[in-house]
């Protein structure tokens, strides 16, 4: 009988992983002709020419990258270098991107259920916006992939016998620091809580923590060669660090930043004018961040949106535009009001602890920097599996085998609710009083709710 149901299990998930792919290949097949901005013309001539020239043949010590990560820069340039084309790159990433189906499958599995994990892959695989991604060239695709199945291989190492899933867990966390920096600072976190009140905890921790080690520092070795300098993965994050808190326009902060001669100290004069901003701020520096950045974060908004406003994909009719955004925004909605039903029946245990502090962390890291839509994109699978989560419950308590919500889950849930609607309500406010697209909308970069650079789009001199 348990074999009966965890092939039903598994076939399921494999026929969702199945559809996700279907879906992102035909997006990439019909997508509407559009042009790379911002970021993706970065990655592409990086990748497509600096990566693959003769001067660099590929290689991390003739090249001279280190604004961001460089794992993206390799996905992008190697599919190029083999097939001599941007379409190559796109189905390596629909590929990729369909991989995260069956690992929130897997963790929504350990973490809330079968039912929960199977609802979860089922938003992961039809999202509208990640499946939007899976044809440009930014680096979110990969990144939450990685991240996703890392934090999976971390459920399954909690409690196992053998240190192998926390090894394979560190490898995936170290990938993924090497395309996004930002997680690097949760690992530690993550090996408290595997080492924490757990037999054997301590040696898988280790595990965790010396696979992610093997895998990053050869980068800051890389660093230290190149630049003569400690940089443990990349710059970008001391600026976006100082554009976040600075009270000079972003304008000022990257003249600034540019008339520093020199890739290692704009990155040293970007950290130490980080810090004297914060600390001119103290004591209201945390809530002003709070009031700031959530919002920001939080918007109802979306890159595909940012993407039409900014022309990428010439003159849009209205009605079109207008569906577009609500393909985008109508499901985010949805699974807010989800989550936060799924908060309202939140279990207790460890692997529900891991998902929500890791959920915190990633939304507490953008408000010490700055938030923007794109940023909360890796962790809205969390979102996801709290709101099937939510889901699941409810039909179980239904059939009377689930638990109902308590009294202390229901004012968790309200001021969840509370938070996010503070959080989103402001560029709701916005779509509803401006109009959109103006009548003069042709597609030439238009700004919308929550549209805002980052600070990630300063090109890195080449």
């Amino acid at each position: 009988m348990v074999a009966a149901v965890l092939g039903s299990f598994r076939r399921r998930l494999f026929a969702l992983t199945l559809a996700g792919l279907l879906v992102r290949l035909l997006w990439v097949a019909l997508e509407p002709e559009t042009r790379p901005v911002a970021d993706e013309t970065m990655w592409l001539a990086w990748g497509t020419q600096d990566l693959p020239s003769p001067e660099t043949g590929f290689s991390p010590l003739k090249l001279r990258f280190i604004f961001h990560p460089p794992l993206y820069l390799y996905f992008i340039g190697v599919p190029f270098a083999l097939f001599g084309s941007l379409q190559a790159v796109k189905i390596a990433q629909c590929l990729a991107a369909a991989l995260l189906v069956p690992a929130l499958g897997l963790a929504g599995r350990r973490a809330f259920g079968e039912a929960a994990g199977l609802l979860a892959a089922g938003t992961a695989a039809f999202y509208p916006e990640l499946v939007w991604f899976a044809a440009h060239f930014w680096a979110e695709t990969v990144f939450t992939v990685l991240l996703w199945w890392a934090i999976e291989r971390l459920l399954a190492a909690d409690g196992a016998p053998s240190a192998e899933a926390a090894a394979v867990s560190g490898l995936l966390w170290g990938l993924a620091i090497l395309t996004r920096e930002t997680v690097l600072y949760f690992v530690p976190i993550a090996a408290l809580w595997l080492a924490w009140r757990r037999a054997g905890g301590v040696r898988r921790a280790a595990w965790l923590l010396g696979t992610v080690a093997l895998v990053v520092l050869p980068w800051t070795l890389r660093n230290w060669l190149v630049f003569e300098a400690f940089v443990p993965v990349s710059t970008a994050g001391a600026l976006n660090l100082w554009q976040g808190n600075t009270r000079l326009s972003r304008q000022e902060v990257y003249e600034e930043y540019w008339a520093v001669p020199g890739k290692i100290d704009k990155y040293w004069h970007a950290q130490r004018r980080a810090v004297e901003a914060i600390v001119e701020r103290q004591p209201l520096w945390i809530l002003e961040k709070l009031r700031d950045e959530m919002p920001a974060f939080w918007a109802a908004h979306g890159q595909p949106i940012v993407h039409l406003e900014r022309g990428a994909y010439g003159t849009v009719a209205r009605p079109r535009a207008l569906a577009a955004v609500a393909v985008v925004l109508l499901p985010y909605l949805a699974v807010l009001v989800l989550f936060v039903a799924g908060v309202a029946r939140l279990p207790p245990g460890r692997a529900p602890a891991l998902v929500l502090a890791f959920l915190a962390f990633y939304v507490l890291l953008h408000v010490v920097a700055h938030g923007y839509p794109r940023y909360r994109l890796p962790a809205m699978p969390a979102v996801f599996l709290v709101a099937a989560h939510g889901v699941a419950a409810r039909r179980a308590a239904r059939r009377g085998e689930g638990s109902r919500v308590v009294p202390g889950r229901r004012w968790a849930a309200a001021a969840v609710a509370l938070v996010l609607g503070l959080s989103v309500g402001p560029s709701l406010v916005t779509w509803a009083t401006k109009p959109w697209p103006p009548p003069w909308f042709a597609g030439q970069g238009v700004e919308g709710p929550g549209d805002s650079p980052s600070a990630g789009e300063a090109p890195e001199g080449r």
